[in-house]
């Protein structure tokens, strides 16, 4: 039975692992943030680092994030009783471990209690709760979510209560089904225009433990009511609100669709964060079970922008700008901020889109796996990882392509 906080008592202040960084050593983060395995390489000599140097300590080549296999085995072992940071004192006692890494380098990591000097160990590079790279090692084909300091850097909805902001979006019945399958405890799901037939309705209140509530986010007023009644309860919230409007600059409705996009799709995640943003962040210190992560389900369409979808592709952007504020203001508290940024969905709106396409189930899938993994970054669908792959290689030809009609 989930236990209760005492409202008599003292809410607690939110602390983070130390967070100093140098500037190269965020590239090993934003590796993390999308769950590769990738380490510092020299570029002249090919020899792996830990942590990432300036340059290469044997040949002063310049370094480079290499993927490579997350391997290791375990030197020794020891148990920090009191540590001297206040974060770590606070989840003591806290395991770290002396790894030899199958690349060549020793690193100290968060260690896994079964663990034990001797054992091959399978690596992760992972974000802790302040979203720096930190390593965590775990015997090979282990469960690492009975370790609680795996628990402690990830959003795992075991035990946890769920806000899914739009019911009418194509994967929220696949989304609570696979959050209650994860040991979500409770899931509150917003339905907009609800005097409006829910087709799916039926399936959704036979979810156990889901609730749904009126929540239009164009109405500063729907979504304050809502945080009034629920906000002190979210855990982790996951906003799925979407307004597929296809149509280029010069339709006869671009105007008008463009601005209902960018009120539910940017504006509402401005009025969420205002609303839900500051009890979640008060709340990420209230002991294991204390508000987590925040999602963004996203379009593809926010980093590259199609002509013919000229409206929705500006509200899914300036989504993504306000995503970037809105994880500062929730790290402060050790909320974690996830985006996902999903190709065309099975939907009405997408059926003239090529094969293919994000369905309802891929996409819970996803957003599931990220929480579990901690993620900051998920890309869903194969055109999505394609685009964005292609964006990456030479963006200038991704623009011409769809000017020309041929993506």
């Amino acid at each position: 039975m989930r236990k209760t906080k005492n409202p008599l008592s003292r809410t607690r202040q939110p602390l983070l692992p130390p967070a100093a960084r140098s500037t190269d050593a965020h590239l090993l983060t934003a590796a993390a943030a999308k769950g590769r395995f990738a380490l510092p390489c020299c570029t002249g000599c090919g020899r792996f680092a830990w942590p990432i140097p300036a340059v290469c300590p044997d040949c002063l080549s310049e370094m480079e994030l290499r993927d490579v296999a997350a391997d290791g085995h375990l030197i020794a072992a020891t148990t920090a009783e009191v540590p001297a940071d206040r974060y770590f004192r606070e989840r003591a006692p806290w395991r770290v471990g002396f790894v030899q890494l199958g690349c060549g380098p020793q690193a100290l990591v968060h260690l896994h209690p079964a663990a034990q000097p001797g054992d091959a160990l399978r690596l992760t590079l992972m974000l802790d709760r302040a979203g720096q790279a930190v390593l965590h090692a775990g015997p090979q084909g282990g469960d690492m979510t009975t370790d609680p300091q795996w628990q402690h850097m990830t959003a795992d909805p075991r035990g946890r209560q769920v806000l899914i902001t739009d019911a009418r979006h194509i994967a929220a019945l696949s989304l609570a089904e696979a959050l209650v399958k994860a040991g979500a405890v409770a899931i509150y799901a917003g339905v907009p225009e609800i005097w409006k037939p829910l087709p799916q309705r039926a399936a959704l209140v036979s979810v156990p433990g889901l609730s749904l509530h009126p929540l239009d986010l164009t109405s500063d007023r729907s979504v304050a009511d809502l945080a009034r009644d629920i906000g002190g309860k979210v855990e982790i919230l996951i906003n799925t609100a979407d307004l597929p409007r296809p149509g280029g600059l010069n339709g006869p409705a671009a105007q008008t669709d463009a601005r209902a996009a960018m009120e539910t799709v940017a504006f509402g995640l401005m009025r969420l964060a205002r609303s839900f943003g500051p009890p979640m962040a008060a709340r990420g210190a209230d002991g294991p079970l204390g508000a987590v992560a925040w999602v963004n389900v996203l379009s593809v369409f926010a980093r590259v922008h199609a002509p013919g979808l000229a409206g929705y592709a500006a509200a899914h952007a300036a989504a993504l700008a306000l995503s970037h504020a809105l994880r500062a203001e929730l790290a402060q508290g050790g909320v974690r901020l996830m985006t996902v940024l999903t190709g065309p969905t099975e939907d009405d709106w997408f059926q003239t889109f090529d094969l293919p396409k994000v369905t309802g189930k891929a996409l819970g899938d996803a957003v599931l796996g990220g929480l579990q993994r901690g993620l900051e970054e998920v890309t869903v669908g194969d055109m999505a990882r394609d685009l964005l792959q292609r964006l990456s290689e030479n963006p200038k030809a991704v623009e011409r392509a769809f000017a020309a009609g041929l993506m």
